[in-house]
């Protein structure tokens, strides 16, 4: 595996190739970073990650400064699952002058959910995404690129740019991956204490027993149930932004009555100083 920092590096080294499989990340990678590799691997001709925390994309009060970094470690997980180059730049390398030209998600999608918990955050994501296939898939007649599940509302975002800015890039939808008890993996999942790890799976819990009460249920009929979900998972101690039900092709309230196969539930929530975010297709 080449592991190359500038953008010159990247190009020279995917120059013999038409379609690249890319996963970005932001490292600290787990179990669901590698499956995506393994998942996109076979729909290109060269498999390429990134390992980049995206400075735009996080708050003032957020993370960034403590973010794990681990690029060793993560460097072998992906050689050994087959990746055949990882672009690690510096910040300075991707943003050699501040960020200026941003990409702004419409409003009906990037200002909801997690956009309306945490303002701008899609911006930062978006822009970022929209650099990076823009280092990767140069001169490219196509390309597939693999984001997670578990960050459903993401997936969307970059999924309707690729297709307003006309990419020829495929989006591949990877499945949450998930640990024995239920609880979505995710590197934030490293800042919980022991005894905050035993409770963190109550947000999947909380999740399956919204989507199984609102199947079925009246749109007048779902306010109350995300109350009552919220309200029982801040009585464990939590602290919930959002558990609601959710169309999958909008992420916007359902207009009929739920049925099986139309709708996501989708829940953040914090538990002592940690965020966590789920969902589950129902």
């Amino acid at each position: 595996m080449h592991i190359v920092h500038t953008i010159a590096e990247l190009r020279q080294h995917l120059s013999g190739f038409r379609r690249p499989a890319f996963v970005p990340t932001m490292g600290n990678l787990h179990d669901g970073h590698i499956a995506l590799v393994r998942q996109a691997k076979p729909l290109g001709d060269v498999t390429v990650s990134s390992i980049f925390v995206n400075r735009l994309q996080f708050a003032p009060h957020e993370d960034f400064d403590s973010y794990p970094r681990t690029l060793d470690a993560d460097a072998q997980r992906l050689q050994e699952a087959g990746c055949n180059v990882l672009f690690a730049p510096r910040e300075r390398e991707l943003y050699p002058e501040p960020q200026t030209y941003k990409v702004h998600p419409a409003t009906d999608l990037g200002d909801i959910l997690e956009g309306h918990f945490r303002p701008g955050f899609f911006i930062g994501v978006s822009t970022v995404v929209l650099k990076l296939f823009s280092c990767v898939y140069a001169g490219m007649p196509s390309g597939v690129a693999a984001f997670g599940k578990k960050d459903y509302q993401q997936v969307m975002v970059v999924r309707r740019m690729v297709g307003q800015f006309a990419l020829p890039i495929e989006i591949l939808a990877g499945e949450t991956q998930r640990a024995d008890d239920g609880l979505a993996l995710s590197s934030r999942n490293g800042y919980l204490s022991a005894a905050e790890r035993i409770e963190a799976v109550e947000l999947s819990r909380a999740l399956r027993a919204l989507g199984d009460a609102a199947l079925s249920a009246s749109p007048g009929d779902l306010p109350a149930l995300e109350a009552q979900a919220m309200q029982a998972l801040a009585r464990r101690g939590w602290k919930p932004d959002y558990l609601t039900v959710r169309r999958r092709t909008d992420l916007l309230p359902p207009a009929e009555t739920v049925t099986a196969g139309s709708v996501v539930v989708l829940g953040a929530a914090k538990l002592g100083n940690t965020r966590l975010i789920d969902n589950l297709e129902i």
